[in-house]
């Protein structure tokens, strides 16, 4: 009987040695695959605020296993951001057509006009340009975006460049943040826009360097962020991202990531554009990006930008509420609504106001403090020819006020 016991007692023991040896297999492959996990994005601190990224820890992050990259990049974006609120911004061509760039994807440039079938508007009026705005500001935009199809305001007369300005302290007298896109600015051009109340100014890299002569014969990569510097300099908030299906690789757009997430600071709004080929343009055979690819970018530009409003621009009418809200899982935290941006169509508004209910998105108020913006993003104090109507106003009704106080005083005196 005694030995029957120490053979039952044997084989017990032998039984939960193998199957304690198996799970700590098991167990040490999880904490293998964990550590690889925290690998694939580096060792450096998630949220941290950082402006010396390596290109291989960009790509790191990048490459990360699409869910475990969504995950992380979830968690940054708590970390700085309401995740349910979203910013609405409308965009409006004032100049359409006649650029003299050659953007290969660019329906607006004027080397390929015939063949797009697109011809040249001359700068549109003040007061229509007004109207938009607040139509805009009735259908629950905040933000107010100008684009103008020019090389620069440089190239253009005084008369033009001066109702710019004027677009730019009225809409902004709307108490909406106006932000232009008009190409490429000199420092003075830049301060003039501050002055006039510009909330940010757009000015895309597009993608990476070494792949940017693929995308324009007309300009430097420099240029573009010799423009920046400008805006910077001149306390204007940056906005700057990328359009992805330019034909670019993976490493391109890790390129492009890199080049943003390594600027002087980063940029207060950061649109990543899917892209609308436009028959007529050399462009117009590329395939597009899927959703998963934008997912990615998005998620990469979350983890390295954490205090970056990160925005789903162009192409999102390519992808469904589901895609969307992947998006908006890995930190996207913007959109363009309206029918239209530029040359090509969007969203319809009310298909949006649908998306927000059901998931359960909140619209961002007008100059929400912006961690990553300069301080014309603030809205705690009116700047400049804006600043200076609507001190104006105050003053006056001030004024009003205080003589209708002494001249009650006095009939009650009397």
């Amino acid at each position: 009987m005694f030995a029957e016991r120490n053979r039952t007692a044997k084989r017990r023991q032998h039984f939960l040695r193998k199957h304690a040896s198996a799970a700590a297999t098991r167990c040490a492959g999880r904490s293998c695959q964990h550590r690889e996990a925290q690998g694939s994005l580096g060792t450096f601190e998630l949220g941290a605020i950082r402006n010396d990224w390596s290109r291989e820890e960009v790509a790191a992050v990048y490459n990360t296993p699409l869910l475990d990259l969504v995950y992380k990049a979830a968690s940054v974006h708590r970390m700085y951001n309401d995740p349910q609120m979203v910013q609405r911004c409308t965009l409006l061509s004032i100049k359409t057509g006649g650029c003299p760039e050659t953007c290969n994807y660019c329906a607006q440039s004027s080397s390929w006009s015939k063949d797009v079938g697109l011809k040249a508007e001359k700068l549109m009026d003040l007061d229509s340009v007004y109207e938009a705005a607040l139509r805009a500001k009735e259908a629950g935009s905040t933000r107010f975006c100008m684009g103008a199809a020019w090389r620069g305001p440089t190239q253009v007369g005084k008369r033009q460049w001066e109702r710019v300005l004027d677009m730019v302290g009225k809409i902004r007298g709307l108490n909406m943040e106006v932000c232009t896109t008009l190409g490429m600015l000199t420092s003075e051009q830049a301060a003039q826009l501050r002055t006039a109340g510009l909330t940010a100014y757009n000015h895309n890299l597009d993608t990476s360097p070494e792949y940017y002569p693929k995308v324009t014969s007309s300009r430097k990569y420099q240029d573009r962020l010799d423009t920046l510097q400008s805006v910077r300099e001149a306390g204007i908030s940056v906005c700057a991202g990328g359009i992805i299906g330019l034909g670019e690789g993976p490493k391109d757009r890790v390129g492009l990531i890199h080049q943003l997430a390594t600027l002087p600071e980063h940029p207060e709004s950061v649109p990543i554009n899917a892209l609308v080929a436009v028959a007529g343009t050399p462009m117009q055979d590329n395939k597009p990006p899927s959703a998963v690819d934008i997912v990615r970018c998005v998620a990469t530009a979350r983890v390295t930008m954490p205090r970056s409003v990160v925005r789903l621009s162009a192409g999102r009418l390519n992808f469904s509420l589901t895609d969307q809200a992947l998006c908006f899982m890995a930190g996207a935290n913007s959109i363009f609504d309206g029918d239209k941006l530029l040359t090509t169509k969007n969203n319809e508004r009310n298909a949006d106001l649908e998306m927000f209910e059901e998931l359960g998105l909140k619209s961002r108020p007008a100059f929400v403090p912006y961690p990553a913006g300069a301080s014309s993003s603030d809205g705690s104090a009116a700047h400049g020819a804006a600043a200076a109507q609507q001190l104006a106003g105050a003053n006056q009704l001030a004024t009003a006020a205080t003589v209708a106080a002494v001249q009650q005083q006095a009939v009650a005196s009397a």
